[in-house]
């Protein structure tokens, strides 16, 4: 029998987690701060369409410029989740499911600590550099999961008992093919496998399963043909600001940096360990980072735990450290998980959730015409699918896959007012546009006789000089 204490008195990792998720959803106003990029809106629409017919999407529904062209909805499942949120709480529940996301992934975060034989100190010293790099990314996306699945591939690939079965085969197939029809990382079950594989730490099964699994999905192989063709599309990807390399000379940068720092030197040291799989892991992962800063928030998932392995392998740890962790083992909270949680959605409903005002236009909205063939940007579209419950179509939103490089390359031409911007303009016969104010495309608009109709701090409507 489990003593009292596994129910009702909460481990780091829970205590962890808790103040996690109360930081996000309502010290850095998660509420809002989570909406901060707004292709959630069309996540959302998405997953609610979704859930109204019964069916994927298989063209495009939202925009006039791809009208009826072929769109994979590949994170259908996430959208689905945040789309359900969306019918039972609005933006609250989505808010709340992504906030209790990002604190389940913390608690698994310190799982892995604990599974790699970690020290106790060292992981919770390691807290504040996970909390600010992965703060970077905290957004109502389906990412979000796949941070999950992949702190629970690594988890598995760390715990797995190479002489498991049939029954560990089959949990891990429906493991992987849930991963491919939340998020497009899935791929990353397959790297880890083949890893742990030749560190001889897992069973050759696992790499074919994690490989073929994930084609139990609505798109088969063309899902796989999909996310390869958009990972290694550089022209594509080049224009895509989240793609980038981090810049490193941001203000309070110098913990992302530790982080990264850190994920290579515990590579370096499993290396000299001969844990080649954590090594290979943490040269992939670190690659990752430094080349878009996409792959930062993984490091610090993944990367950090394996560093403190490497580091207690090569200094033995200490003794106060190990006496801290066997107390922490004896300890849960499980009984309180629920009840946090019901907290943190009881507190929602007093926020005021939402797109934040200061970057959507939520008080331009209402004065764009229903007839408007309008021209937003990408950081509009998203906003705009979602107010208009996706029946305004839009220029233009996030979906960079589906409209691709030489689309985003003439876009830019047009929004920086490059030579050829007016051809292209004039071939789409907006009859309004909608920008922020700092668009450069605002006073060349006036300048060839389009009136402005609205303005406020965020944005401003433009009108045709024939509308």
């Amino acid at each position: 029998m489990r003593p009292v204490s596994t129910w009702f008195v909460p481990d780091v990792a829970l205590v962890a987690a808790t103040v996690t998720l109360f930081y996000c959803l309502f010290l850095i106003q998660g509420y809002q701060a989570l909406f901060r990029d707004s292709d959630a809106g069309w996540h959302i629409r998405t997953g609610e369409k979704i859930l109204a017919t019964g069916t994927l999407p298989r063209t495009d529904p939202y925009s006039f410029t791809r009208a009826g062209q072929p769109w994979f909805a590949w994170e259908w499942g996430a959208d689905v989740l945040a789309g359900a949120a969306h019918r039972a709480a609005g933006l609250r529940g989505v808010a709340g499911l992504y906030g209790v996301a990002i604190a389940a992934g913390v608690w698994l975060w310190f799982r892995l600590h604990w599974a790699v034989e970690g020290n106790f100190l060292v992981a919770c010293a390691m807290a504040p550099l996970l909390l600010s790099t992965c703060e970077i990314h905290w957004l109502a996306r389906p990412h979000i999961l796949g941070w999950l699945f992949l702190l629970g591939a690594v988890l598995w690939a760390e715990t797995a008992d190479k002489r498991s079965g049939w029954r560990a085969a089959f949990m891990l197939a429906a493991f992987m093919a849930l991963w491919a029809n939340v998020h497009a990382s899935f791929f990353l079950g397959a790297v880890i496998a083949v890893l742990y594989v030749a560190g001889g730490r897992i069973s050759w099964r696992a790499a074919p399963i994690c490989a073929i699994a994930p084609l139990a999905n609505p798109y088969g192989w063309r899902l796989y043909q999909h996310v390869f063709r958009y990972l290694t599309d550089s022209e594509l990807l080049s224009r895509i600001g989240e793609y980038q390399s981090f810049d490193y000379h941001t203000p309070g940068s110098w913990q992302i940096m530790a982080t990264v720092i850190l994920g290579i030197a515990g590579g370096t040291l499993a290396l000299t360990q001969r844990r080649l799989e954590r090594s290979g892991l943490a040269l992939v992962i670190s690659a990752m980072a430094l080349r878009s800063a996409r792959g930062l928030p993984l490091a610090a998932l993944v990367l950090l735990p394996l560093a403190n392995a490497a580091i207690t392998a090569t200094m033995k740890g200490s003794a106060y450290a190990r006496r801290l962790r066997a107390i922490d083992a004896q300890l849960g909270g499980w009984a309180l998980a629920p009840l946090i949680v019901l907290a943190a959605f009881a507190l929602l409903r007093l926020a005021p959730a939402g797109f934040p005002r200061d970057q959507f236009p939520v008080d331009a909205y209402p004065h764009i015409p229903a007839e408007a063939r309008l021209f937003a940007p990408d950081k509009f579209g998203g906003y705009l699918i979602y107010r208009s419950n996706g029946t305004r179509k839009v220029f233009f939103d996030g979906r960079s896959d589906f409209y691709g490089a030489d689309f985003l390359k003439r876009y830019g031409r047009m929004v920086q007012v490059r030579p050829g911007w007016r051809e292209y303009w004039d071939s789409f016969h907006f009859t309004h546009a909608l920008l922020p104010n700092d668009f450069p495309l605002v006073p060349a608009l006036e300048q060839i006789g389009w009136r402005p109709v609205y303005r406020d701090g965020t944005a401003t409507l433009l009108a045709g000089d024939g509308t």
